[in-house]
């Protein structure tokens, strides 16, 4: 073999064999990951003990998926100014899911809730409370747009 085809046969195996390459083509097969957003307006007056409730029996379900790589990321944000009633909310709670298949059917199984609620009784009639204590529960998935392809100069 001469020396150019040997420069052919390396830059071709450095192209198949490339981590790079590798990743790109792993990148292009991985489903997009998904944002949900989940409002809660709570009744007058009881906040606290609906949030007492929420990090007790919903936050350990939610912190164990992101340990399991179900959720990239989760936070929880508060309004900074009063709304009007009609669009009041208190809290907003956004979960990045790594895969949209996940939706909570799939992420809550009866054997995590076991797992980490042995107590079934009170663990039910407390998120029975938890959802007694909301005026209104809204659950939106968000389209996401990749903002690099728009222009940044009027036409």
């Amino acid at each position: 073999m001469n020396r150019s085809t040997s420069c052919v046969v390396i830059l071709a195996a450095l192209a198949v064999f490339s981590p790079d390459r590798g990743l790109v083509a792993h990148e292009a097969d991985a489903p997009e990951p998904a944002t949900f957003e989940f409002y809660y307006r709570v009744k007058w007056g009881y906040f606290d003990e609906f949030m007492t409730l929420f990090k007790k029996n919903h936050y350990p379900i939610l912190a164990r998926l992101k340990e399991d790589g179900v959720i990239l990321d989760m936070w929880a944000s508060y309004p900074a100014m009063h709304l009007s009633e009609e669009h009041r909310w208190d809290m907003r709670f956004t979960v990045v899911l790594a895969d949209p298949k996940h939706t909570y059917e799939y992420m809550y199984t009866p054997e995590l809730i076991r797992e980490l609620y042995p107590d079934q009784e009170t663990f039910k009639k407390e998120e029975q409370r938890r959802f007694e204590l909301l005026e209104a529960h809204m659950d939106i998935s968000q389209k996401m747009f990749d903002l690099s392809e728009w222009s940044t100069t009027p036409d």
